[in-house]
């Protein structure tokens, strides 16, 4: 914009009373972003002054009117909704941490595959099944990786699957302490795949994030998780 359009440009501006800074004669300080903004009052004045000043033998068609003020009404809008989906936002922010520091101490059912054992040696975890299987299978091995327990389900349709171990191994012995390491595959087509499998985790602590992230959840043997990746709380 050169000088003298800008010159002028200030000029209409002031005989409106309306400022670069704010009402004419009144000083304002104003933020970043706020400088180019138009806002309501203004807006409307310009109207009024367009209206006022407008070739009589060419006015200002009433579609073209129209359009102008559904335009402003539509900026408007969405800086309010805006501003409002960051409320809500931030909200949402706050609730989802008090949520996840209340998991602290309880259990929770994940994706993972280390399994803790109940307090009387038996386990119980969820394999979720997007679609039948020919066979199912669980394997279930120590820390170092010995295989202790191998579990056949069979055919099975799509749907959650409980699996459930009496703690034993195959050759009817106590299994040792755990954690245990759970794996499970599925037979479709001839063909044995992996397949993810839900295990039961204490939650020993949350990290909130500095950056006001979403907050993660310490799980014992299985490491961070985010709260969206919790099935279940014991």
């Amino acid at each position: 914009m050169t000088d003298a359009v800008s010159s002028s440009f200030d000029d209409t501006l002031t005989k409106l009373g309306i400022s670069r800074t704010g009402v004419a004669g009144t000083p304002q300080v104003q933020a970043a972003g706020q400088a180019n903004a138009l806002g309501q009052d203004s807006f409307l004045k310009l109207l009024t002054e367009q209206m006022k000043n407008q070739d009589p033998f060419d006015p200002v068609k009433n579609e073209d009117m129209v359009a102008q003020m559904a335009t402003f009404s539509n900026v408007a809008g969405i800086s309010e909704m805006n501003k409002t989906l960051k409320d809500v936002a931030s909200r949402l922010d706050g609730s989802n941490a008090a949520q996840a520091i209340s998991y602290v101490g309880k259990t929770v059912l994940v994706e993972g595959d280390t399994a803790f054992p109940n307090t009387d040696g038996s386990m119980n975890a969820v394999l979720p099944l997007s679609t039948p299987a020919d066979d199912v299978q669980v394997q279930i091995s120590d820390s170092a990786g010995n295989l202790l327990r191998t579990m056949n389900y069979g055919a099975q349709g799509a749907g959650d699957l409980a699996v459930n171990w009496d703690g034993k191994t195959d050759s009817g012995g106590a299994a040792p302490a755990g954690p245990y390491k759970i794996t499970a595959s599925l037979l479709q087509n001839g063909t044995r795949v992996a397949s993810p499998i839900n295990v039961w985790a204490p939650v020993t602590s949350v990290s909130l994030g500095s950056d006001g992230g979403a907050p993660t959840l310490n799980l014992a043997g299985l490491g961070p998780k985010p709260l969206s990746a919790v099935r279940q709380v014991g």
